[in-house]
């Protein structure tokens, strides 16, 4: 029996990276899959060819989760179609790195537009839905950043770090609702994003990681996999860090 037969999972961003990850993990343990993707249309029906070959319902859809009217439209569309979302990973995300002294304005609105409020946006949609099928799992993406903190990324920080305090949140409002809500806090995992570092700056960052390597996509997509799976049945309102050990 694989561990996600007949569930659903709605996965913001999906077309690559870890979100992409995450979908090929769900589908391959029996999930349909419903994901976003903001701009990558090629990548997203690729990937939506390649999940299908897993024998499950795999849908691409152009959405932008910082927008509440959007993914209104969204999780509307996605329950006409699928029946009903049991899995939500609220996955999309972006940077807008500098020092503070430097930072403008619309690039700390941006960060917390498109990381957090993405979050509040996804979550509030779908809260009823998962009320009237009594149960549902939550996840939501973080960093080892909202943590610990970054110098030249004190947008990003807050929002993931705001990700953490709102996920706690949920899981205390929506426990006896049996909805669960629990975060992953990826650390260094080779994307597109970490391809674009000097070589000198990945060797500085592999020097601090005790398992001397960058994580993978799908070592983010197994922790996914346990949060979303009945094997996690009693874990509610946990920060899972996935950073080979870096603190």
């Amino acid at each position: 029996m694989k561990l996600l037969a007949e569930k659903t999972a709605l996965i913001t961003g999906a077309s690559r990276g870890i979100g992409a990850a995450i979908a090929l993990k769900f589908a391959e343990q029996g999930a349909n899959i419903a994901f976003t993707y903001h701009s990558s249309k090629e990548k997203a029906e690729a990937l939506q060819n390649t999940l299908a070959q897993h024998g499950i319902q795999a849908q691409a859809y152009q959405s932008d989760a910082s927008s509440f009217e959007a993914t209104e439209k969204l999780t509307q569309t996605v329950l006409e179609e699928f029946g009903n979302i049991d899995i939500l990973v609220n996955n999309a995300g972006i940077t807008r790195d500098n020092l503070m002294l430097r930072m403008k304005e619309e690039d700390w609105d941006m960060v917390i537009q498109n990381n957090l409020k993405s979050v509040f946006n996804l979550t509030k949609q779908l809260l009823r839905p998962m009320m009237k099928q009594r149960q549902g799992s939550i996840i939501n993406m973080s960093s080892i950043v909202g943590i610990s903190g970054q110098a030249g990324q004190a947008n990003y920080a807050a929002s993931k770090a705001g990700i953490i305090g709102f996920s706690k949140s949920i899981a205390r409002e929506m426990g006896s609702r049996n909805i669960r809500c629990n975060v992953i806090a990826p650390g260094f995992i080779a994307t597109d994003m970490t391809d674009k570092l000097d070589e000198k700056t990945k060797e500085t960052y592999l020097n601090q990681i005790p398992l001397k390597r960058l994580g993978e996509g799908e070592d983010v997509a197994n922790t996914a996999l346990f949060l979303a799976s009945d094997l996690s049945a009693y874990v509610t309102g946990q920060v899972v860090s996935v950073c080979g050990g870096l603190q």
